[in-house]
């Protein structure tokens, strides 16, 4: 910073990095600042109140120091006698405080490599909230992005989603599933972190927003609101329950779901890596819904003990369907109606 050249590239950089990084010149500036205070105390001692000023126009950086007008001097530091005070400013009296400029050594070998340091980590700042806006306006949406690495240890994999790198944790992907460097993967954007650390985003393979999702990018009905996705109830991998009304009484929702010969729904799941998902048509009479929901078992009667709990029956041989594997069919159909749901033989 000591060159008309030095002088004219760092004033351009700050300019650069407000123009492509959205970071403020002003904020630059404090930022250096205060940086510059941090390395005076480290090198020339805690006990000294002093201020920075950074000025680009004269390629100056310019120290001033605190000082408490005394008597007698006990502390070098931080005190003045009153005939030196009165050098600096005619005005000063004892008591008083005032600000006397200072040359320490090798400053502005010390100022170089702070503001360096500050730059460098603004620019870390600037690309951070630059992908954190674009990820805020993705959230609750899919991406597709492209695998860059796999973690052999913990089966972490690192993706490129064209807003930088984000990690989809094993725990988010679905179970069983593989991938290899440079496959394409639709992930769900479930949350985004405004803090300057930490995970960017939180990105999911098992969330039920991701199946939803894909209903609406493979069923033009969907998209287009003649067909209402109601209620989603999924497990990762095995098996989903989605809930369907239509607004139009000539489209039949459940048809408009599984598409031609299972065309429609067969995709999402292969996306799924084949997750079975049942479509289902949703009702207002929670009965008619619980009893639609335990599809694909056939229910004989629903009765209702209170607004979130019922009794359902079926035939012997429709128990074990419509409980599932480990339960599997009734825990779907659970969490897909809100009711807590006691499955009887009759």
């Amino acid at each position: 910073m000591s060159t008309k050249k030095n002088k004219e590239s760092f004033a351009q950089a700050l300019s650069l990095l407000e123009k492509e990084k959205g970071i403020p010149v002003a904020y630059m500036m404090e930022k250096i600042e205060a940086a510059l205070v941090s390395a005076y105390h480290k090198e020339y001692g805690m006990n000294a109140n002093v201020r920075v000023e950074l000025d680009l126009d004269k390629d100056d950086v310019k120290v001033y120091q605190q000082m408490h007008v005394v008597e007698e001097v006990t502390d070098p530091e931080t005190e003045i006698s009153l005939s030196d005070a009165k050098a600096v400013t005619r005005r000063a009296a004892l008591g008083q405080d005032i600000e006397i400029r200072v040359h320490p050594e090798n400053f502005r070998r010390l100022s170089a490599a702070a503001a360096k340091s500050v730059i460098i980590q603004s620019i870390r700042e600037g690309e951070r909230r630059i992908a954190q806006e674009a990820y805020e306006n993705q959230r609750e949406e899919i991406i597709t992005a492209t695998v860059s690495k796999i973690d052999p240890v913990n089966g972490n994999v690192i993706l490129d989603t064209g807003a930088g790198h984000a990690v989809l944790l094993k725990s988010e992907q679905i179970p069983g599933e593989t991938f290899e460097v440079d496959d394409r993967v639709k992930v769900f954007v479930t949350e985004v972190n405004k803090e300057l650390h930490g995970p960017l985003v939180t990105l999911s393979r098992c969330h039920a927003g991701l199946l939803r999702r894909l209903l609406e990018l493979e069923i033009p009905e969907v998209s287009e609101g003649v067909v209402l996705v109601k209620g989603v109830s999924r497990e990762a991998g095995v098996r989903s329950k989605v809930a369907v009304a239509s607004r139009d009484a000539d489209v039949d929702p459940v048809g408009a779901g599984i598409g031609n010969r299972g065309l429609r729904i067969n995709s999402i799941s292969a996306e799924l890596r084949g997750e079975k998902i049942d479509v289902i048509p949703y009702s207002e009479d929670p009965a008619v819904f619980v009893a639609n929901a335990l599809a694909p078992a056939r229910v004989l009667s629903v009765t209702m003990t209170d607004e979130r709990s019922c009794r359902v029956l079926v035939e012997p041989d429709q128990l074990s369907l419509a409980i599932g594997r480990e339960g599997l069919n009734a825990r779907l159909a659970a969490r897909l109606t809100g009711c807590k749901i006691d499955i009887k033989a009759e």
